[in-house]
Parts: structure tokens; C-alpha cells; sequence
């Protein structure tokens, strides 16, 4: 199996910003770690501040990989065309915070992309992600 892993804003300094909300491991040595653990899948990993950018990487990966694990950052509470990407796309995704988003400032509650996504996996800091590879992993 196929799963990329997809980044959206101010996610590429993890382990340096933020740290009692995003912890102090880059997100790059925790990549390392998920390969490591899930042999049995082909991980990929990609990062970009910019929404356009990750509008593209959808479009590119949408039809052919088996799977996406998607943190949109900010995007997740601003962006109807990331909502609409995911929503032209046949991959199916998963929603990953890496935070609580119910438990921080209320224009977090909302996400703008969790209806187009096969489900959302918020406030369990980067475990997060290896829920949602095991989701995916296991999704028939």
C-alpha cells in the first residue's frame, strides 16, 4: 500500500514552536520512526506553508496512491478549496490534528475539510498519525 503523508502551514517546525502544544520532535525524526513501524505500507511524506501547493499534491496523488493521512494546519478552518480537492479526488483521507481542536480557540471547532474526509483524529499529539495509517492500512 501506497499513503502519503500530507503537512499543511507552520507543521515543518514541529519540535521547535509551540512545544507544550506540539511537543519537541521534528516531524521529520517522528517519519523516521512511522517507516520503521508500518513496513508493510510505502510511506511518503510532504510539507508546504502554501495552500496552492497542497491543492497540487492532492491533485497528483489523489487517483492513484491508496491513501492519504492529511494535517491542513490553519487551512483545516479557512479553506473551502482544500475541502473542495479532497472532495475531487478518489484516495480516500484521513484527518489528523496533531492538537485538540476542540479544546483551543473556538475558530479552531470547525473544520472545513472532516465532510470530505473518511474521518478526523484530533488531540492525540503524533500518535495521531499512526491511527490513521492503521485506519488506512486496514480499510479494505
Amino acid at each position: 500500500m501506497k499513503i502519503i503523508i500530507i503537512n499543511g502551514p507552520n507543521l515543518n517546525l514541529l519540535g521547535t514552536r509551540e512545544k507544550t502544544v506540539y511537543g519537541n520532535e521534528s516531524f521529520e525524526a517522528y517519519f523516521e520512526k512511522l517507516k520503521v513501524k508500518f513496513t508493510n505500507l510505502e510511506l511518503e511524506y510532504y510539507q508546504s506553508n502554501v495552500e496552492g501547493e497542497l491543492i497540487n499534491m492532492l491533485h497528483e496523488v489523489g487517483f492513484s496512491y491508496d491513501g492519504i493521512v492529511f494535517n491542513g494546519g490553519g487551512y483545516t478552518h479557512t479553506s473551502v478549496a482544500i475541502s473542495d480537492a479532497i472532495a475531487a479526488i478518489n484516495t480516500p483521507v484521513a484527518e489528523v490534528h496533531i492538537s485538540n481542536i476542540h479544546a483551543r480557540e473556538e475558530f479552531r471547532h470547525l473544520s472545513l475539510i472532516t465532510k470530505e474526509c473518511a474521518g478526523m483524529i484530533t488531540g492525540f499529539g503524533l500518535m495521531g498519525y499512526d491511527m490513521a495509517l492503521y485506519y488506512l492500512s486496514t480499510k479494505s
